[in-house]
């Protein structure tokens, strides 16, 4: 467990508390108006039901009889929901945000460990071609009507494994060699995607993926997340202290006893894992890994032991908030055409339709937000280099 100085462990906390509130009001958002008091006794009673299965389920395995309603009885909220109301909240909304948080936990925390590792802010999960892999499989997945999520985890993994091997000189991976083959490989991948594209009668389908977005969540896919993402998360942190020596330069960790290489795979391969899983079941969702590990180092500092969880609970926060304001924007902005009298507004209206129910792919809010920040970091970066 590592050790945080007091205002690390402060960031920390707050962030923690910051993601458990943006989950609750995010949940209660909606065009159902459901308030955030009676969404968090919804959640926290769904909660209750959990531990209570989980708890009779482990007793009858070893065949302890168990009677809950004494233990959970003075716990249980008064039932002041409708059925309707529980069903919106614990069967729609409340996996979607729980899928978002865990995609931004998870891209946040590849993106903080590969610019550790490459010594790049501008580095993200992508640099080395999941993504593309990622949509090749979708492509498959949709062109042959296989399980996509699952093809696109599997291409994704594949895509890590051929980039690491094909940059590999004398049992070692020099960074340059990493990136341009990262480079070519995304290339080739994008190819192929495009070949899928053009013959695909599922055309609209992959591009809409592509675009990123949980209009499909579901428990389930919460669930396989939820597992490959916490695991490769805590395996990440393990990592924090080699990722700080590795900041020296790759002799002088080595000579603090770091064995490189395979700090190198382990990273690598722990990164591409949780990326795959979350490129899988999200689309590509661009900029979450670059822009808040890069914010987070400037509040925290370049420690990985607290920069490491810090990008993960922000991570979390900001792709939920950016997938409430992807599936509430467009009601709002119909609202604001429908009440206005201006004339260009009233023919946009009638071109576009009814935007109620509409979701804007999730991938073009991160964009908008990450966009321009890529470019401010370019220009202070030049401004370092040239001045």
């Amino acid at each position: 467990m590592p050790k945080y100085s007091g205002s690390i462990r402060s960031v920390i906390i707050a962030l923690a508390v910051i993601l458990l509130v943006v989950v609750v009001s995010n949940t209660a958002i909606g065009t159902t108006n459901i308030s955030p008091v009676l969404t968090a006794k919804i959640i926290y009673m769904g909660l209750l039901e959990w531990v209570r299965g989980t708890i009779s389920w482990t007793l009858s395995l070893i065949g302890i009889p168990f009677d809950s309603s004494a233990l959970f009885s003075s716990i249980v909220p008064d039932n002041t929901w409708t059925d309707g109301q529980e069903k919106i909240i614990m069967g729609i909304r409340l996996p979607r945000v729980i899928l978002a948080a865990l995609v931004g936990a998870a891209l946040a925390t590849a993106g903080c460990s590969m610019q550790g590792l490459l010594k790049n802010p501008l580095a993200d999960p992508y640099i080395i071609g999941m993504s593309s892999g990622a949509a090749l499989g979708a492509a498959i997945g949709f062109t042959l009507m296989l399980p996509t999520q699952l093809i696109s985890f599997i291409i994704a993994t594949i895509t890590i494994f051929v980039v690491y091997n094909i940059s590999k000189v004398g049992g070692k991976v020099p960074v340059d060699t990493l990136l341009l083959a990262g480079i070519a490989i995304s290339f080739f991948l994008s190819a192929l995607t495009s070949f899928f594209l053009f013959f695909s009668e599922s055309l609209h389908q992959i591009i809409y993926w592509m675009m990123g977005g949980f209009w499909n969540a579901s428990w389930d896919k919460v669930k396989i997340t939820m597992i490959i993402v916490l695991a490769g998360i805590g395996l990440s942190q393990r990592h924090a202290w080699n990722l700080n020596t590795m900041l020296l330069g790759e002799e002088q960790a080595q000579s603090l006893g770091v064995n490189v290489e395979s700090v190198k795979k382990q990273v690598l391969v722990i990164s591409a894992l949780i990326t795959a899983a979350a490129v899988s079941v999200s689309g590509i969702v661009g900029f979450v890994g670059l822009i808040i590990p890069h914010i987070m180092r400037n509040i925290i500092g370049p420690d990985h032991r607290g920069l490491l969880p810090a990008s993960t609970l922000m991570g979390a926060t900001f792709l939920v908030l950016s997938d409430t304001f992807a599936r509430t924007f467009p009601s709002k902005v119909q609202a604001v055409l429908e009440s206005s009298d201006i004339m260009l507004f009233q023919v946009i209206l009638e071109r576009v339709g009814s935007l109620q129910g509409v979701d804007l792919p999730v991938g073009i809010v991160t964009a908008l937000f990450g966009a321009p920040f890529f470019v401010y970091l370019l220009r202070k970066r030049r401004k370092s280099l040239y001045a």
